[in-house]
C-alpha cells in the first residue's frame, strides 16, 4: 500500500474516475454529515474528494471507526498521511479503503472464514493474531527485523512507516491441522510509472540491504528467469520482493506457529493502471505486473484476487450479519459489484 503519492506513483485514469465518485458522494450521501461536505485541505490545498481535517473520521465505516482509531492508537501504527490520531482525511486513501474492507470481519470469524474459502477452500477456523477476539491484523511487519531494515535511533520499529509491513493479516487452521499465515498487500487507486528506485534520495543502495536474502539458496524468488536483482527495484515489484522476503522468513521461523505463510494480493479490477510492467527488463516475464510476480515466485506462496470477485461474490453479499458493511461499500465503493 501506498500513500497518495510516492516516489515511483503516477496519476492514473482510476484515480481521477475516483476523485470525481467520491467528491460526488462526500457532496450527496448521507455517509457523511453536512459538516464534511465542505473542500478538505491536502498538502496545504482544499479539495472537494477530502474531508475537513477535524471530520477525518468520517473517512471509515460508521460501526469500525472508534475501534479502528482505538487499535491504531493501541498498537502504535500510522495513518498514512493522518492526523492527531485520525486517518488521512484522502477520500482515495489506500489504507483507508482496506480498513473499510477488512475490519469489520476482523470481530467475525465464522464470516471471515467465508471470506477466506474461495481462495483458501482447506480453511477451518480462524486464529487470532495479536488480541484475543479480533482476527485481522493491520500493517503487520513480523515479530523480528527480519528483513534487517534500519532501525530508529531509539531501536523501535513502526508498524505503517519506514518498514515493510503488509497492509493487513490473518492466521487460519487447516482443516489438515496446519496453521496458515495470511499477509496481505492490498491496493485501491495506486498506479506507478518507471522510476527507478535502487537508490535513495539519500544516496543509499537500496540493493545492499536486501541482498543478504536474495543470494540464499532458499530466496523465493525464481532467479534463474530474473534478468538481475536490480530490475526489481520499480514499483511495484519493489513491495512485492520486500513482502514475499518478509513472507518466507516468517515462515522459516514458524512465526506464531505458522507452517505455511502466503502473501495475498487484493486489487480492484477497474484499476487497470497498476497493472502496467515498470521495470524494463521483466517486459518479457508476462502481460501485466501481476503475472510477472506469478511467473517469479511459488504460486502456492503467492496469490492474486480483484477485490471484485473476493468481496462482491453472492456468498459474502449474502452474509446477513454484514448486511450494513455490504450497504456501506456497495455505496462508498460502488465498482465492488461491477465486473467480476
Amino acid at each position: 500500500m501506498h500513500r497518495i503519492k510516492m516516489g515511483g506513483f503516477k496519476m492514473g485514469r482510476f484515480l481521477e474516475t475516483e476523485k470525481h465518485r467520491q467528491a460526488q458522494l462526500k457532496a450527496t450521501s448521507s455517509l457523511f454529515s453536512n459538516a464534511a461536505r465542505t473542500d478538505g485541505y491536502f498538502k496545504n490545498k482544499p479539495w472537494p474528494f477530502c474531508l475537513p481535517l477535524e471530520k477525518a473520521d468520517e473517512n471509515l465505516f460508521e460501526e469500525v471507526r472508534q475501534p479502528a482509531i482505538k487499535y491504531f492508537a493501541k498498537e502504535k501504527i500510522q495513518w498514512h498521511q493522518g492526523r492527531n490520531g485520525n486517518p488521512s482525511n484522502h477520500l482515495c486513501d489506500s489504507q483507508v479503503c482496506c480498513v473499510n474492507f477488512l475490519f469489520p470481519f476482523s470481530n467475525k470469524p465464522q464470516a471471515l472464514v467465508e471470506l477466506l474459502r474461495s481462495l483458501f477452500p482447506d480453511v477451518q477456523e480462524m486464529l487470532p493474531i495479536e488480541n484475543s477476539g479480533q482476527f485481522i491484523s493491520f500493517e503487520w511487519i513480523g515479530l523480528e527485523n527480519y528483513l534487517g531494515e534500519r532501525k530508529a535511533g531509539n531501536g523501535s520499529r513502526t508498524r505503517g512507516a519506514n518498514f515493510t509491513s503488509a497492509d493487513a493479516a490473518v492466521m487460519f487452521k487447516r482443516t489438515d491441522g496446519q496453521k496458515h499465515f495470511v499477509l496481505i498487500e492490498w491496493k485501491y487507486t495506486e498506479s506507478y510509472g518507471g522510476t527507478p528506485l535502487q537508490i535513495a534520495k539519500s544516496g543509499t543502495d537500496r540493493t545492499k540491504i536486501y541482498e543478504h536474502l536474495f543470494v540464499r539458496d532458499d530466496c523465493p524468488i525464481d532467479k534463474k528467469i530474473l534478468p538481475d536483482f536490480e530490475s526489481l527495484f520499480f514499483e511495484p515489484f519493489y513491495q512485492f520482493m520486500r513482502q514475499q522476503f518478509l513472507a518466507h522468513e516468517m515462515e522459516l521461523n514458524r512465526e506464531l506457529g505458522a507452517d505455511i505463510v502466503t502473501l495475498l494480493h487484493i486489487s480492484p479490477k477497474h484499476n487497470t493502471d497498476f497493472l502496467k510492467i515498470t521495470s524494463p527488463k521483466l517486459k518479457g516475464l508476462g502481460k501485466s505486473a501481476i503475472e510477472v510476480w506469478k511467473n517469479l515466485v511459488n504460486t502456492d506462496r503467492f496469490i492474486s484476487v480483484s477485490a471484485e470477485e473476493m468481496f462482491g461474490s453472492s456468498a459474502v453479499q449474502k452474509l446477513q450479519e454484514m448486511k450494513a458493511w455490504r450497504e456501506y461499500v456497495n455505496e462508498r465503493y460502488s465498482w465492488i459489484v461491477g465486473i467480476h
